[in-house]
């Protein structure tokens, strides 16, 4: 006879049910419709609803508790205020303004009247997003704003310079190949069978707030994983000029080497956090409908600190996925990497300005203060720059973090043949596994153009030319 299932209050809280209705709620869901399903089954299964409720919402057994996890319960009963926005906008510095989409600069508009805004730049590669546009930078008072960080927190570039001959990428393309596909691994909700462990899956903020509790087994899962989209993982040529050897940061002699770049981000436990929070923001800070993906949470709040502390996790998280991938090439390569060059985007920062501290946003933009290292990667077949920025207080020490999209994703696949892409690929000598037409290079800026517009933000150091492109399929 099966054994009937036993689950408590301390079981659901223990992978993060918040206190409440809710818990109830899912006791009796489970018991009347689940009451002969394995006690881990089960468990998983409150999980995955926990995780994404809006994917239960209309399920036949579960969307009472799925309707519960979504409401956000700290607003109810309270009456619905809108926050004004403010008449005037902070004023701010578009660079390359002629050729910014009017969608980016209108939310880049809106975004400047928050009351909490205390200053703003947006970066040459800008293009419409949701709530900031890609390429803003955002400076806020005491107040973090989760869509002004983007779903991908965290979301990164990592370069490692190899003492290898630069011409491996034409005389060993089988070999570097079969090392990308054995190394890396693409797409959404890809895991690993058996995924490396990592220092920063201890960290206690997993055990201390609830939320990430519940996010702990899908980020051992993932450790180590890329994204779908426009992440990659790719060897190529980097090319090192001796006008670049005053620079105590960056001792790379002058030459060509072989390198490998990649760009994700946090993954599912990112996106989960973005998720959570921005929900909350927008309950707890309710905008006009133009800026509702603008709310933020006080960083004097409980929930904006758990946010700050979520955020930063997110962050280390993605950095330790880059290493991973890193450490796993250079051992297949034999070759510890003379240099790594790695930097942040999708992230807010604490920093001082003008004389005071503010939490500075970069969506989709590259730290830039004086003297910081990044990389600023182009497309398929455009070279990416090593750079070093200059400190540029009109755009808040910020770059742009790649060429930016010509056209968005809908419209690359609508108009972009597989044979034009392939030719495109074919011109430039680029090997292609995976990626799809949202992601070919036409749909992309002009790099070089885009950097002509950040002169005085950032130096160039060195250049990358992509050989081997790895992508999600």
């Amino acid at each position: 006879m099966a054994t009937k299932l036993h689950l408590t209050g301390k079981d659901l809280r223990r992978i993060g049910y918040p206190e409440g209705k809710v818990i109830s709620i899912a006791l009796a869901v489970m018991q009347q419709n689940f009451k002969h399903t394995k006690q881990q089954e089960a468990i998983d299964l409150l999980q995955k609803v926990l995780e994404n409720p809006e994917d239960y919402i209309h399920n036949a057994t579960l969307s009472k508790i799925a309707a519960e996890l979504v409401e956000k319960p700290a607003n109810a009963g309270k009456p619905y205020v809108e926050i004004p926005l403010n008449e005037e906008r902070k004023e701010y510095t578009v660079f390359g303004a002629d050729h910014i989409e009017a969608g980016a600069i209108n939310q880049m508009e809106v975004a400047m009247r928050l009351p909490i805004t205390a200053a703003g730049a947006l970066m040459p590669d800008a293009h419409q997003g949701y709530g900031l546009p890609i390429g803003g930078v955002l400076a806020a008072e005491n107040a973090v704003i989760p869509f002004g960080v983007g779903v991908d927190i965290g979301c990164r570039m990592c370069l490692s310079i190899y003492d290898l001959p630069a011409q491996l990428v034409h005389s060993d393309v089988s070999r570097l190949k079969n090392i990308l596909q054995r190394e890396t691994l693409f797409g959404a909700g890809q895991e690993f069978s058996k995924p490396m462990d990592d220092e920063v899956l201890a960290r206690k903020a997993f055990q201390e707030i609830p939320l990430l509790r519940s996010l702990h087994h899908k980020a051992v899962r993932q450790i180590g994983t890329s994204g779908s989209g426009n992440h990659f993982a790719e060897f190529g040529i980097v090319e090192i000029t001796a006008s670049n050897q005053d620079d105590d940061d960056f001792k790379v002699p002058p030459g060509t080497y072989l390198a490998l770049l990649s760009h994700s981000g946090s993954r599912g436990l990112g996106a989960s956090i973005a998720d959570h929070f921005t929900k909350l923001a927008m309950h707890k800070t309710p905008l006009p409908r133009e800026a509702k993906h603008l709310a933020w949470l006080s960083l004097d709040s409980e929930e904006g600190q758990q946010y700050w502390l979520s955020m930063n996790l997110a962050g280390d998280y993605a950095s330790a996925c880059h290493h991973q991938i890193h450490r796993k090439v250079a051992r297949a390569l034999g070759e510890n990497p003379l240099k790594m060059v790695e930097n942040h985007h999708n992230f807010a920062w604490k920093e001082m300005h003008e004389g005071r501290e503010l939490i500075v946003h970069r969506k989709g933009a590259t730290p830039a203060g004086k003297g910081v290292l990044g990389v600023i990667p182009g497309s398929m077949t455009q070279p990416g720059f090593i750079v070093q920025g200059k400190g540029e207080a009109t755009a808040l020490d910020s770059a742009s973090h790649g060429a930016g999209r010509r056209m968005s994703r809908t419209a690359a696949k609508n108009s972009i043949t597989h044979s034009q892409m392939n030719a495109a690929l074919k011109e430039q000598g680029i090997t292609l596994i995976g990626g799809g037409l949202d992601e070919a290079p036409m749909a992309y800026k002009d790099i070089n153009q885009v950097m002509s517009f950040q002169q005085n933000l950032v130096d160039v150091l060195g250049t990358f030319q992509p050989q081997i492109v790895r992508m999600d399929s």
